[in-house]
């Protein structure tokens, strides 16, 4: 019995940054509905630290019922761009939709950052976001339903998403400059200009890596949301949609999808909001943070009257939550460099022993993770008035070191929540 067709069947996808991640996820979609598929990648040789090539990723896509084409392309290189597209129009007779999923991310400082991984972010982001939709424009125009879709979040002024990481926003607010003219540069040809970004931090190889290991899935989601409302985008009337800004589930919850626990990478879990995003910090997708430990000792505190407000007094609140059990599930050192009024260096010990939680660096050696605030928004954070991850993404807080091991403190948040 042949394969079931869908609304893509015979549709042609020219896909950037395919050879895994959200880009497969996407192809791989698509293919299910009988799609052919370009992917655009420059893997063609196994990554020393990710799984995965153009080639293994043609392999899956065409188990999943579509026909591949692997290109080794690198976007920066008009020419290499070029005959890819070409090769693909040769093999597939055109081009109907074009997604514009690679990129490059960095987010040192402005003082950190060296000048050729400035290049190569707006190089991959914005440059080949340009130069893949131009060289496609002429195909897309033949097409009964054209769409170009950018996988970059919605445009943003707000200074809190350039502060620290300026030319990784720019490269990305490049991508999403695109969709803001080109949808209305190409409204009368029909072709729809698109951008979606998802809602929550998506779990990849990549992420694996740069996050410090498996430990992040916790707070992620599965590629799988982005491809379903991918596809939900590009099988709509390009005539009568474009020059959006898309979030993932607030696309799949307007076609009825209510349940969104099967995406979740470890179901349960409280989720990481995305960069670019401001959110509802009541939203119970992002429920369990920082905070929640600090909750039994907040109990305490209006017990005794007060006297446990300071820092100094959190800290010893703190301490007193902790014991073998949280340590050996976290194993890691994680130091506060407050300002502020109550400045100073503060620790907490989930490494050794029961645990412990003081003033100064931890006797029991260099901090994985430190996060440095205001004592004020520490304070704030400690009376349930601020929540970590509005912190952090708001660049209240900073973290560095171990992403990994700054999102496995999450987790025991939640989990000495649970015993308290």
């Amino acid at each position: 019995m042949g394969r079931k067709k869908g609304q893509l069947a015979g549709k042609t996808l020219f896909i950037t940054g395919a050879s895994r991640g959200i880009g497969q996820a996407i192809a791989e979609r698509a293919a299910r509905d009988g799609a052919n598929i370009a992917i655009a990648a420059k893997t063609a040789t196994p990554h020393p630290k990710l799984p995965g090539t153009i080639y293994t990723a043609a392999e899956a896509i065409e188990r999943a019922g579509g026909q591949c084409l692997p290109c080794v392309v690198d976007i920066r290189d008009e020419a290499a761009v070029k005959a890819a597209v070409d090769e693909t129009v040769s093999r597939f007779g055109g081009i109907d939709i074009l997604i514009n999923n690679a990129s490059a991310i960095n987010l040192s400082g402005t003082e950190a950052l060296d000048m050729k991984r400035f290049d190569l972010m707006h190089s991959i982001n914005t440059r080949g976001t340009y130069l893949c939709s131009k060289t496609c424009l002429p195909f897309l125009k033949k097409s009964s339903n054209p769409h170009i879709l950018n996988m970059s979040p919605p445009l943003s002024m707000d200074a809190k998403w350039y502060k620290n990481h300026v030319a990784y926003t720019m490269a990305k607010m490049g991508m999403s400059f695109c969709v803001l003219g080109m949808a209305e540069e190409f409204r009368d040809t029909g072709i729809a200009v698109n951008a979606l970004w998802p809602k929550t931090a998506i779990y990849t190889a990549a992420m694996e890596m740069l996050g410090g290991g498996e430990s992040v899935k916790n707070s992620c989601r599965t590629a799988d949301i982005c491809a379903d409302a991918a596809y939900a985008i590009i099988t709509k009337d390009s005539k009568g949609f474009t020059g959006n800004f898309c979030v993932d589930e607030d696309v799949l919850r307007k076609d009825g999808v209510a349940d969104f626990s099967k995406y979740a990478c470890v179901p349960g879990q409280p989720l990481q909001p995305d960069f670019f995003l401001d959110f509802d910090p009541n939203d119970p997708t992002f429920q369990g943070d920082l905070n929640d430990v600090f909750e039994k000792a907040v109990e305490n505190t209006k017990s005794t009257g007060g006297g446990g407000n300071g820092v100094a007094g959190m800290f010893g609140l703190i301490g007193g939550q902790l014991n073998d059990k949280v340590v050996q599930a976290t194993g890691a050192v994680f130091q506060f460099e407050l300002s502020g009024d109550e400045s100073g260096i503060w620790h907490l010990d989930l490494k050794s022993g029961a645990g412990a939680a003081g003033e100064g660096a931890s006797p029991s050696g260099a901090a994985d993770v430190i996060f440095k605030m205001d004592s004020a928004d520490f304070i704030k954070m400690f009376r349930g008035e601020l929540k970590a991850t509005s912190a952090f993404m708001s660049g209240k807080m900073k973290i560095k070191g171990d992403m990994g091991k700054a999102m496995k403190l999450e987790k025991l948040m939640g989990n000495v929540k649970s015993k308290m």
